[in-house]
C-alpha cells in the first residue's frame, strides 16, 4: 500500500507539474517585436520572460531575475540587444544584451511602484523613455539610470495605464488613465485633461471611471487619436479637443489593445474579450477576425515592423498566436522552450 500512495503522490505531483507548466504558456501579457530582425521576438506570461531567435520555432525561458512578475516589455527601437521590463512590485529592469542579463533601473522610481504598464520611447533618442505605471508617468533621460516623475496636471488621478507620443512632434504626449486622457505639449513636463466626448465630468468621481488601456496615433497624421477603454473605442481629429466613440458594433465594449496600419491608418484593428476585430474604414465598420483562435480574450496585440500582413496576438487563455494575413486566419505559437542560447 505504501509503494501505491507513493506512486499516487508521484503521479498526483508529475500532474501538477505538468499543467503549471502548460499554464505559463496560456496567459501572454505583453509582446515585443525586434525592429528589424523579423525572427526575433519576446513574450511575457504570468510566470516567466521568453525569447524566440527563429520566429516563434523554439523560445529561450530566461530564469527569473526578479521575485516579481513581469507586466510589460519593451525594446530599444534604435538599440534593439536593450530590452526594459516593466514589472508588478519591481518597477524597471533593463538588460543590455538581448535578455541574458538583467539589472533594476530603478532610481527616482517611487518605492511603491506596483505596477509598470507601458514603454514609450521618443522616436530620435531612444534613451529618452516614458512609463506609465499605478503611482503616475515617469520619465529618463539616460536609458533608465535615474527616473523623474512626470505628473503636473493630473492631480485628480494617479494610476496612469497608458502613454502614446506623436511620432511627427515628441513633445506631444497622451496618458491614458482611469479617469480618462490628459495630453502634454511639452514633453510630460505638465498636462491638461481632454475629456470632452470621452466621459462626462459628473461620471468622473466613481472608482475606475474610465480605463483607458490604450492610445495609438496615427502615424500619417498625428492629429488623428485612437483609444481603447474599458468602455468602448473613441476617436479623435484634433489632437484629443473632442473625441467620438466608435466601433458601436463591436460586441464588447472594453477595448484591450488597438493597431493603427503604419501606412494605410483606416486600417485599424481593436483587440479584446471578444478576439481581434479589423476594420478597413478608420472604425466605421468592423468584421470579425478570429478564425484559428481557441479562445478569445486577447491581451496583447502587434503588427510586424517589416511586415504588415504579420500579427502576433496575446491571449489570456490559450498562449501566443500569428497570423500572417492580415489577421484572416492565426495559428497557435507554441511556447516550446530551447536549451538555453550562448550569449
Amino acid at each position: 500500500m505504501l509503494r501505491l500512495s507513493t506512486i499516487k503522490l508521484l503521479l498526483v505531483a508529475s500532474l501538477l507539474v505538468s499543467l503549471s507548466c502548460q499554464k505559463e504558456s496560456e496567459a501572454i501579457v505583453s509582446i515585443a517585436l525586434h525592429p528589424t530582425n523579423v525572427n526575433i521576438l519576446y513574450v511575457a506570461t504570468n510566470d516567466a520572460v521568453y525569447k524566440s531567435r527563429d520566429g516563434g520555432g523554439t523560445w529561450e525561458r530566461f530564469p527569473s531575475f526578479s521575485a516579481r512578475r513581469v507586466t510589460t516589455l519593451a525594446i530599444d527601437p534604435l538599440l534593439p540587444a536593450t530590452i526594459y521590463a516593466g514589472m508588478m512590485g519591481d518597477a524597471v529592469y533593463k538588460s543590455p544584451d538581448g535578455g541574458q542579463h538583467w539589472l533594476p533601473h530603478n532610481v527616482g522610481l517611487k518605492e511603491h511602484v506596483s505596477f509598470v504598464n507601458q514603454f514609450v520611447f521618443h522616436p530620435a533618442l531612444s534613451e529618452k523613455i516614458y512609463i506609465a505605471t499605478t503611482v503616475g508617468a515617469f520619465s529618463t533621460k539616460d536609458a533608465g539610470r535615474e527616473w523623474a516623475e512626470r505628473m503636473n496636471g493630473m492631480k485628480e488621478v494617479h494610476i496612469v495605464t497608458s502613454i502614446a507620443i506623436n511620432p511627427k512632434d515628441p513633445t506631444i504626449l497622451f496618458g491614458g488613465t482611469t479617469g480618462g486622457i490628459y495630453r502634454s505639449d511639452d514633453a510630460a513636463m505638465s498636462w491638461k485633461k481632454i475629456n470632452n466626448g470621452l466621459i462626462p465630468e459628473s461620471e468622473l468621481m466613481a472608482s475606475m471611471a474610465l480605463g483607458v488601456n490604450a492610445i495609438e496615433i496615427d502615424r500619417t497624421n498625428p492629429d488623428v487619436v485612437y483609444a481603447g477603454t474599458t468602455k468602448g473605442l473613441f476617436r479623435t481629429v484634433n489632437k484629443g479637443e473632442q473625441w467620438e466613440r466608435i466601433g458601436q458594433s463591436l460586441p464588447d465594449p472594453f477595448v484591450s489593445s488597438i493597431v493603427v496600419h503604419p501606412t494605410e491608418p483606416s486600417n485599424l484593428y481593436a483587440g479584446g474579450p471578444a478576439g481581434v476585430w479589423k476594420s478597413p474604414d478608420g472604425g466605421k465598420t468592423w468584421r470579425e477576425m478570429n478564425q484559428g483562435f481557441a479562445t478569445r480574450n486577447i491581451r496583447a496585440l502587434v503588427m510586424g515592423p517589416k511586415n504588415s500582413q504579420v500579427l502576433y496576438a496575446g491571449t489570456n487563455g490559450s498562449g501566443l498566436y500569428r497570423s500572417t494575413d492580415a489577421g484572416a486566419t492565426w495559428a497557435a505559437v507554441p511556447l516550446k522552450a530551447a536549451p538555453a542560447a550562448s550569449q
